[in-house]
This record gives structure tokens, C-alpha cells and sequence, in this order.
């Protein structure tokens, strides 16, 4: 039985939400941030990226760059940059790119039900980026930034769900605008939560699609909150969690690309040998391969598709089956080198929204580039499952949630500290 509950927002008026929006935090790079936000003082990123308005070379993670987070926040507040809504509401949140759209819920969600699995995860987290968004939350006392979920949406209610936010897209909405990459967003205000709180009750499970740091920094937000506050109740905004739910089979993924900066020790004839050992090897021309088990390779200035051996991969398996998976077991490994692609500094990761351009540019000073048949949400779904943990870096979603769209806020404890 999943819980959603809707909660007062802060959020933008609808003549300044394109204006406030930003990229989320993990896409852009410190620079890119400090350029896009230039001339934009309404723009979230002064929150999501707070560095920004400190000296160049600070490091972004000084316990001043938490605190700018916080004051930027109650400054966008002072100023009616950011609204509080006067109730609890949940929302519609639809954005559409290329002639494709995804309607999705912005609810919170219980992080009590992150712990039990009853929210599914396929992610390792790493120690180092959970600190840094659990003491983001507990500088601002908001969740800032929503994270994606999913819901299956054809079993259970879950197709009920998915017509019921269709319908509530025919009402006046709340904010409408087309962001520089060229998505539109959004967003309707709904005025009875009851039939989607209902709908939910009947799902056993929604899984994380996009944000695994910042649920887990919500986990021990809400722990070191519920820790300091002497009369912790159990019912706080502190132990939900802001997220957009949308259904499974209206996600995109992209393929989540790899460069390597070297052939291991081989020559590039020597390498294309070792490639033919593991699978059939043809020219090819780039672009992103038509069906899995397959991957194209860019190397010493030429494209090559390498296709694995159908009847080697076993289907069964949720995570051998992965394309990064072949990827990494039958090329990265044994070939390159590669043994734990999470630590090897020699590889590098590249959003498929990037195109193969920017492989080819990356793989030019002797290395090789590798452009992967993207997981599907079906594959997700089941490696969630399963109880299983993808391999790193298996997925890349489009388009991605804007920030500053939608606030949640909950208790300010000022004994809360990182553990």
C-alpha cells in the first residue's frame, strides 16, 4: 500500500516559472551553472547550485555554500520569486519533448516506506554525494528538488491512475513554458488529492527512476530530524519526501554511454582482433544501435557495430542480460582493463543527449568510445525487482525535471546534524 500525501507547496507564480526553473543540480557542472544563471537573479540555481554566488574556486562544498543554499531560498520567499500555497495540494506535472509527452504526480512520498523497499531502488549511492544532499536539506529545511518515481502502468491501478492524471490536464493550468532545450512544462493544481491517495493505496511498490542521492540524503535527513527532535511524532513533513510519479511506459531512457581514454596497451587493428573474439565486428556509421545486444564502437576515427552472440546472453538473468553488462563483462574487463568502472579513472560516462559527436570528440587522442542500445524501463523495473543493483551509470533520462517548479518544506531542527 503505497502513501502519498499531498503538501503546501512553495512554488513560483505562473508568469515567473520559466524564469525560476533550472537544470537540476547533478546535470550541470559548477561553470555551467554560474553561465546560465548570469542575468537571471530569479533563477533557482542560486539554491540548487548556491557556489555560484561565491568567489570562483570556493569549494562547493564548504559549509558556506549550505548556508548561501538557505539564504537564497528565503530571499526568492521575501522577494515572491517563490509562493506558499495556503493548503496541502498535489499536482499534474506534464512535459513534452519531441512530440512525446509524460504526465507524471507531484506528491510526497514517506521515506519509512524507502526503508522497507516498499519504494524500490537500483542504485548504489555514493557516501560522498549523500552527504552532500542530506546537508543541503538540513541547511534549507526543503527538498528542493523532486525525485523521479515510477509507477507500473499497466497492472493493479496503475492504469487508472495514468487516465485520471490525463483527464486532470483539461482544467487551466498553473504554469506553462517552453525551457531552452526546447521541453514544455506543465503544471495543474488539483483541488481533491482523495482519488489519487486511493489509487496509490492499491499499489504494492513504485520504484525510483532519477534520484537515488537525493532519496537516500532524504533518509538521513529525516533521521538525524527525527533524532533531535525530542518530540518526534512520526507523522513530520521531515520523514516525506518530494516526487514527481509518472507511468513506467511514458518514461525515456537514453542510453548512458562510456569513453575509455586508452586501448589498454593494444593498437587499434590489435584491439578490432579481440573485438571479432567476443562478436561479430562490421563498419558501421554512428548512431544509436537499433536493438540490444548490440553496441557501436568508435575507434581510430571509425564507427564499428559489435553485435554479442544471441545465444550467450541469458535473458533470464536481469542484470547479465544489461547491455552495459555485456559491455563491461565480455570488453571493458577482460580487454581494456577495466575492472570496477565506479573508481577506474580511465573511463568516463557521457549522456546519450550528448550524441555521438561528442564520443567522437572524447575518443579522437587515442581511446575509444562505446554508444549503447539504452536499458529499457521494462529492464529497470525488473532489476528492481529482483532486488538487484544496476550497473553504474545504465541509464540517463529525458527530458529531466526542472527545479525551483515545486518546494517542500518541512520542520527547521536546528540540533539536526549530518551522522
Amino acid at each position: 500500500m503505497i502513501r502519498i500525501h499531498p503538501f503546501a507547496a512553495l512554488r513560483p507564480p505562473g508568469s515567473l516559472a520559466a524564469e525560476v526553473s533550472s537544470d537540476p543540480y547533478d546535470v550541470i557542472s559548477t561553470e555551467e551553472a554560474r553561465q546560465r544563471a548570469e542575468g537571471h537573479p530569479h533563477s533557482f540555481l542560486h539554491v540548487v547550485r548556491s557556489e555560484i554566488d561565491l568567489p570562483e574556486g570556493s569549494n562547493p562544498y564548504d559549509d558556506l555554500v549550505y548556508e548561501t543554499a538557505s539564504r537564497n531560498l528565503q530571499s526568492m520567499v521575501s522577494a515572491g520569486d517563490l509562493v506558499r500555497e495556503q493548503g496541502p495540494s498535489l499536482y499534474v506535472y506534464r512535459q513534452v519533448r519531441d512530440g512525446r509527452a509524460q504526465t507524471g504526480l507531484v506528491c510526497c512520498v514517506d521515506v519509512e516506506q524507502y526503508r522497507s523497499g516498499e519504494i524500490r531502488k537500483h542504485e548504489k549511492t555514493r557516501p560522498d554525494k549523500e552527504d552532500d544532499r542530506t546537508r543541503h536539506l538540513l541547511a534549507t529545511s526543503a527538498h528542493a528538488e523532486p525525485v523521479m518515481l515510477c509507477f507500473r502502468s499497466g497492472s493493479g491501478g496503475g492504469g487508472s491512475i495514468a487516465e485520471r492524471l490525463l483527464g486532470d490536464t483539461a482544467t487551466r493550468p498553473i504554469f506553462h513554458f517552453v525551457a531552452p532545450d526546447g521541453t514544455t512544462h506543465t503544471g495543474w493544481r488539483i483541488e481533491d488529492p482523495s482519488p489519487y491517495v486511493d489509487a496509490f493505496g492499491s499499489l504494492e511498490r513504485i520504484y525510483i527512476a532519477d534520484g537515488h542521492h537525493r532519496s537516500a540524503g532524504a533518509d538521513r535527513a529525516a533521521a538525524a530530524a527525527a533524532a533531535a527532535n525530542p518530540g518526534h511524532r512520526g507523522d513530520e513533513e521531515y520523514g516525506r519526501f518530494l516526487a514527481v510519479i509518472f507511468p513506467h511506459d511514458q518514461m525515456t531512457i537514453l542510453s548512458y554511454n562510456r569513453v575509455v581514454r586508452d586501448l589498454g596497451g593494444l593498437d587499434a587493428e590489435s584491439f578490432l582482433e579481440k573485438l571479432r573474439e567476443v562478436g561479430s565486428l562490421e563498419p558501421s556509421e554512428a548512431g544509436v544501435p537499433e536493438q540490444a545486444g548490440a553496441v557501436r564502437v568508435h575507434v581510430a576515427g571509425r564507427w564499428w557495430l559489435l553485435t554479442f552472440p544471441p545465444g550467450s546472453i541469458d535473458r533470464a538473468d536481469p542484470i547479465a542480460s544489461l547491455d552495459v553488462s555485456l559491455l563491461q563483462d565480455r570488453v571493458l574487463s577482460p580487454i581494456l582493463g577495466i575492472g570496477d568502472p565506479r573508481t577506474d579513472p580511465r573511463i568516463e560516462f557521457v549522456g546519450g543527449i550528448r550524441g555521438s559527436g561528442e564520443l567522437e570528440r572524447r575518443s579522437a587522442a587515442g581511446g575509444v568510445a562505446f554508444l549503447m542500445h539504452p536499458t529499457s524501463p521494462d529492464e529497470l523495473l525488473a532489476v528492481a525487482d529482483a532486488g538487484e543493483i544496476m550497473p553504474p551509470k545504465s541509464t540517463w533520462f529525458e527530458p529531466k525535471l526542472r527545479s525551483g517548479l515545486f518546494v517542500h518544506e518541512f520542520e527547521r531542527i536546528p540540533e539536526a546534524a549530518l551522522a
